[in-house]
């Protein structure tokens, strides 16, 4: 996915999660593997109740490589 659709992903409908994904992008995205950033994708498919809960700890993301890259974002590490 090009950079500006992944961007355009990040806008989200909570200005939380808006927070973590826009800096995570602009920092740290282009580091990532294309692995990783595939896996990044599939994360801002999620919806925003499901990813908010996760980020803010009040879920265990149930897939272990999207629960990785939250902790990657919360973290806001390319790794």
């Amino acid at each position: 996915m090009k950079i500006a659709r992944v961007r355009w992903a990040c806008r989200r409908g909570m200005l939380e999660l808006d927070v973590l994904f826009q800096p995570f992008v602009e920092d740290h995205y282009d580091q990532l593997s294309d692995q990783d950033k595939n896996t990044f994708v599939r994360l801002l498919e999620g919806e925003d109740p499901a990813l908010f809960a996760w980020f803010m700890g009040h879920e265990k993301c149930p897939d272990p490589v999207l629960a990785e890259m939250v902790i990657r974002v919360r973290g806001r590490e390319a790794a």
